[in-house]
């Protein structure tokens, strides 16, 4: 990730001015720098697809631990997006959302018509992605004081995103290294 000098102004009304207690957002007329909304727009979409996959496994999965799995899941990503959601105005996110649904859909739905160990295989797969994609962010946050509410959204964010890998059950995955089918299917969907 790069550092951009160039701030730019937060803009949009209704914005709320915090998500939790003790967690003040950015109001209209503050600058972010330029790059913050960049990755704001990636995560912002990412979760967008999120919360897809988890629909899409619940479309199609017949199997009682893994619709729970999912819907359990599920939950967790529609907080993302709220949170995520609040510290991007809508005027900057992605204008691709309409693919980054599909995307996410069949990222959860196919695998689901194969059955639990591809649908584990797929959120392992999404999930170790999106841990480094948050880390990245969190390490260039840190040397930005001003932004610490936002660092521990996305910490926030990042542990769900870890617990949610870890929650895939090892005995039944098994073909989650790099390199097995849904792996690649993960990274090639990426939420650029």
């Amino acid at each position: 990730m790069v550092a951009d000098s160039a701030a730019m102004p937060l803009t949009g009304s209704g914005r709320v001015q915090s998500v939790s207690p003790g967690c003040a957002l950015l109001l209209p007329g503050d600058n972010l720098p330029a790059w913050v909304f960049v990755n704001l727009r990636t995560d912002h979409a990412g979760e967008v697809g999120a919360v897809c996959i988890y629909q899409g496994v619940l479309q199609f999965a017949r199997n009682p631990a893994l619709r729970a799995f999912a819907e359990h899941h599920l939950v967790t990503e529609q907080k993302h997006l709220c949170l995520i959601s609040a510290w991007l105005p809508s005027s900057r996110h992605s204008r691709l959302l309409s693919l980054w649904r599909l995307a996410g859909f069949l990222t959860g739905a196919l695998p689901a018509l194969f059955g639990p160990k591809a649908v584990y295989a797929t959120i392992e797969a999404v999930e170790t992605f999106v841990d480094l994609h948050y880390e990245e962010q969190v390490r260039a946050l840190a040397s930005q004081p001003a932004l610490s509410d936002l660092r521990q959204t996305l910490l926030d964010c990042q542990a769900d995103e870890v617990a949610h890998r870890n929650a895939a059950p090892v005995n039944q995955v098994g073909c989650c290294a790099p390199g097995a089918p849904w792996w690649a299917l993960a990274q090639a969907l990426r939420w650029h």
